[in-house]
């Protein structure tokens, strides 16, 4: 979570200077995501953005398509508008009480931002919202509506009703043997089923580095959920909320936290893209928070040249 917007904005001028395809942001508690991408684009730094995953809890899906389109006029750029259901956690310190069905609430939620998006006039009451109105008709870049996939029950909702299904921390083969025949399961009817886009954990191998520590304290929270290191140990990652240190050793030993030269985290990330995965998320967050916002976007930089040189682009 970026403390100013300006933690963000050399990864957007990464993107920008045609070294990325679009700069990333999950929900964040401090400097509202929505507000940082269109910030960096009143400052000049106009790229495509995606958000992985703004939560649902926080805004009436009126006000969710409102905000991304917003960001596509603003940037000028298409966006991906991702969405998750939340923690049940958090969403019962906002509503007084979790979900009955995240996943009843997620299609509800995401055919509704769809709609608008598509200039639709929306009368709807269902279990978690209810709206009769439309946006106010505008001419705007595409706008993916995107919701946060990690078991085969989301892929089917994501698959029936989403633009891109976006997974965290979903290793290879899981999303290739798992994931991609549910969502093909759950686009039955639809003209083509929905992208698939994944957030790797990564970090290039340097001197006074230990990885184990990079992966705790990048995924230590996501490694203490019972839906995260569930999806894990079904991926063959051993996972347990109780244990989220080793949680972080399994992630590194089992390659699915990234560490070693530049090449090497190509060539991993070449894996993804053959098990299926349309857009691939680097995510530098151990670097990061335990060294700073120079020596994360080094390995970037780094782990994006290797990537074209790779694809013959370099």
């Amino acid at each position: 979570m970026p403390d100013t917007t300006e933690t963000v904005r050399p990864y957007a001028e990464l993107v920008r200077d045609g070294d990325a395809r679009r700069v990333w942001m999950g929900q964040s508690l401090k400097v509202e995501t929505h507000q940082v991408f269109a910030h960096l684009a009143g400052a000049g730094v106009r790229v495509p953005v995606g958000t992985s995953v703004t939560l649902m809890p926080l805004r009436h899906p009126y006000e969710a398509a409102l905000q991304a389109r917003s960001l596509a006029l603003t940037t000028g750029h298409p966006v991906v508008a991702g969405y998750g259901v939340g923690a049940p956690a958090f969403v019962r310190s906002l509503n007084g009480r979790p979900y009955d069905s995240p996943r009843t609430m997620a299609a509800e939620y995401l055919r509704t931002v769809r709609s608008l998006l598509d200039g639709e006039i929306v009368d709807h009451a269902g279990d978690y919202h209810a709206l009769r109105g439309r946006l106010m008709p505008m001419e705007h870049p595409r706008v993916e509506v995107g919701v946060g996939v990690l078991r085969p029950n989301m892929a089917r909702t994501a698959g029936g009703v989403a633009d891109v299904a976006i997974t965290w921390m979903t290793p290879p083969g899981y999303v290739a043997d798992t994931l991609i025949p549910a969502l093909d399961e759950g686009a039955k009817g639809r003209d083509s089923r929905c992208r698939v886009a994944t957030v790797v954990h990564v970090a290039v191998d340097r001197p006074k580095r230990d990885p184990y520590v990079l992966a705790h304290t990048a995924a230590a929270g996501h490694l203490s959920a019972d839906h995260y290191t569930d999806m894990l140990r079904r991926a063959g990652v051993a996972a347990d909320p109780a244990d989220p240190r080793a949680g972080a050793v399994a992630l590194v030993d089992s390659g699915t936290y990234v560490y070693g030269s530049a090449d090497h985290i190509a060539g991993v990330l070449g894996e993804y893209r053959d098990a299926g995965v349309d857009e691939v998320i680097l995510n530098c967050g151990g670097v990061l928070f335990t060294e700073g916002l120079d020596a994360a976007l080094k390995d970037a930089r780094e782990i994006v040249e290797a990537v074209r040189r790779r694809d013959g682009r370099g």
